[in-house]
């Protein structure tokens, strides 16, 4: 155990923004707790605990409220405060929503939302207690506009940027710090895993997670509130929607996740 190190915790650290959020972590001198659904946590995990670093990895469900207790019960049991976490894990999925699967609908809600408020509600507890600590969740830059073909993962992060803003000012007389981190399409498995390689996001261009990754940790080492992070064209997109009619922005996420429309 490095004792000099402070501790972090990141979920969905197996890939993409998650493992390099992870990186920024360990790069600064952090222990972690990492975790995700799948196998290649463990690979993950041995390859940041290279850096010199504890790392502790585990494979649960968030999806489920034992696998929150779960994963929450492995930072208690290390024995050490909680300094910051990257509540990170989600999945997307696209698509029409009269047609999609209401199960994998159900569990993206179940993952993308109350996993996060149920883990926040615990690392938090614990943060305002000690007067101190710093929570990253992971949003979206599909927070800021009506989502078309996909209207549920887009709600889910619709409901995170509303909730991170608003206990951010429940909590601005303390010594806890709560960041958003809204990246635009990222180069990550995401679009893959939530059938739209065919659509034109999931074929343009997109930022580098150690990009975001970097932005995010910097955000939240600075005590922001929130960030765009990722190119100037996605914090071109933000800055746009502040101002543009939801219709109109309905309409233009339509043409870019419209399944077939990158074809």
């Amino acid at each position: 155990m490095t004792e000099a190190n402070k501790l972090a915790l990141v979920t969905g650290a197996s890939s993409g923004i998650g493992l390099a959020l992870a990186t920024e972590f360990v790069q600064h001198d952090y222990d972690l707790v990492v975790c995700a659904d799948d196998e290649a946590i463990h690979q993950a995990a041995e390859a940041l605990g290279v850096s010199g670093a504890v790392i502790n990895a585990i494979q649960v469900d968030l999806r489920t409220y034992d696998g929150v207790a779960s994963l929450y019960s492995t930072v208690k049991g290390t024995g050490r405060p909680l300094d910051a976490a990257a509540l990170n894990a989600g999945v997307g999925l696209g698509g029409p929503f009269v047609e999609n699967d209401l199960t994998a609908e159900l569990d993206m809600i179940d993952l993308n939302v109350k996993s996060t408020v149920h883990l926040a509600k615990r690392v938090l507890g614990d943060m305002v207690a000690r007067n101190e600590g710093r929570l990253l969740i992971t949003s979206s830059i599909g927070s800021t506009m009506p989502g078309s073909f996909q209207a549920v993962y887009e709600g889910t992060k619709s409901f995170l940027q509303s909730f991170a803003e608003a206990v951010a000012n429940e909590l601005k007389d303390t010594g806890v710090v709560i960041t958003s981190l809204m990246p635009g399409p990222t180069d990550t498995n995401f679009f893959h895993r939530a059938e739209m390689d065919d659509t034109r996001v999931g074929q343009g261009s997109k930022d580098d997670p150690a990009v975001v990754a970097r932005q995010g940790f910097e955000a939240l080492m600075s005590g922001d509130q929130k960030v765009v992070a990722g190119s100037l064209k996605t914090k071109g997109m933000e800055a746009a929607n502040k101002v543009m009619p939801d219709v109109l922005k309905a309409e233009q996420h339509r043409r870019m996740s419209e399944p077939g429309g990158g074809c």
